[in-house]
């Protein structure tokens, strides 16, 4: 083997050597773990108008699902918790007690995992799946319950400064499995500013 080989062989060595700690150090320091909270308002298709029907006994009645021409709107809160780029997680609470019909009314209270689907500018969209429970109030007489929940959805972030972010969008679809003798449909949208604790 020539000095010359010798002499190229050990500065590349060198270089690799220098360099392998730099990148691990600069990857292993690298802060990954963020938390955002915020709040929310919200319109939603709350999927009952207080239409009850009877059972086979005649003895009881049971709520009916059915489209609400009058949506509920309500404020809420959120906080998403990213511990590396694709482990994520989202909670959050949302009291519909706005434009009542009947007295009707539902708060949400869920969490689950949320994805990072597309990142562009300042702008990241997302998907969640969330579940939890769901209270409902049904009439003016106080009759009320609590139900299991499972909502999917999506919407938009986008970053305004280093610390606060808008909620562009967030619809959610839920699913209440065992409601009444049936299951029941919220569907709706919110909208909201977040502010990143760390």
């Amino acid at each position: 083997m020539s000095r010359f080989s010798i002499l190229v062989s050990s500065i590349l060595l060198a270089a690799a050597a220098v360099a392998a700690p730099a990148q691990v150090f600069s990857t292993a320091t690298a802060r990954q773990v963020s938390l955002v909270a915020g709040g929310t308002v919200s319109i939603f298709q709350p999927d009952f108008t207080g239409q009850l029907s009877p059972s086979s006994s005649g003895l009881y009645y049971y709520p009916v699902a059915q489209s609400s021409s009058q949506p509920l709107l309500g404020v809420g809160a959120y906080v998403d918790v990213k511990l590396t780029r694709w482990v994520q997680l989202e909670a959050e609470g949302r009291w519909q007690r706005f434009n009542q019909n009947a007295n009707i009314y539902q708060d949400n209270y869920l969490v689950g995992p949320r994805l990072p689907v597309y990142h562009f500018w300042r702008s990241s969209v997302y998907a969640k799946v969330l579940a939890g429970s769901s209270k409902m109030n049904f009439d003016s007489y106080g009759d009320h319950g609590s139900f299991t929940a499972l909502a999917f959805g999506g919407g938009m972030d986008v970053k305004l400064t280093k610390r606060l972010s808008l909620r562009l969008v967030d619809v959610e679809y839920q699913y209440w499995p065992d409601w009444g003798n049936s299951s029941l449909s919220p569907y709706g949208a919110s909208m909201g500013v977040g502010y990143r604790i760390f």
